[in-house]
């Protein structure tokens, strides 16, 4: 009895490990991440989302952005950062500007809408809209625009 409630909480245990990391993954602060881009020689994911009330958005997320193989990929090679527009989920004032100006900078019309960016700020590819085939197609899109920008 008490090997299968040890058992337990630790299956437990490593869940929630796995969801707090995956929960602090996503940055806010694009200045913030252009210096750790710099720092780590990455690029930048920028997920313009409405991560509340858009479902193309949400269904994005659950089958590509949260899954493991895009997790993996993303800590090696990317800076994430979320711009969202939430209906319900409480925003700061300041990010709430600072995300329109992101969008109006880079010409946000529609949700989702990803755009990697160097650590300067060059767009380097876009997607709109949601991607089919998990988080293998967006890597590889992400690669195609890399080796565009190595070109």
């Amino acid at each position: 009895m008490k090997a299968a409630l040890l058992a337990g909480c630790l299956a437990l245990a490593a869940v929630l490990s796995v969801s707090a990391a995956g929960s602090g993954v996503w940055k806010t602060d694009l200045p913030a991440a252009k210096t750790e881009a710099r720092k780590d020689n990455k690029l930048i994911l920028m997920d313009f989302t409405g991560s509340d009330w858009c479902g193309w958005c949400i269904k994005m997320k659950k089958e590509s952005l949260d899954q493991k193989e895009f997790l993996d990929y993303a800590a090696k090679s990317l800076v994430l950062v979320e711009v969202d527009f939430p209906n319900k989920k409480a925003q700061s004032a300041e990010l709430k500007k600072a995300n329109k100006e992101l969008q109006d900078k880079y010409g946000v019309q529609g949700f989702p809408t990803y755009v990697v960016i160097d650590a300067e700020g060059k767009e380097l590819g876009r997607q709109v809209g949601y991607l089919k085939g998990g988080p293998s197609a967006f890597v590889d899109l992400i690669e195609s625009w890399k080796k565009k920008q190595a070109k």
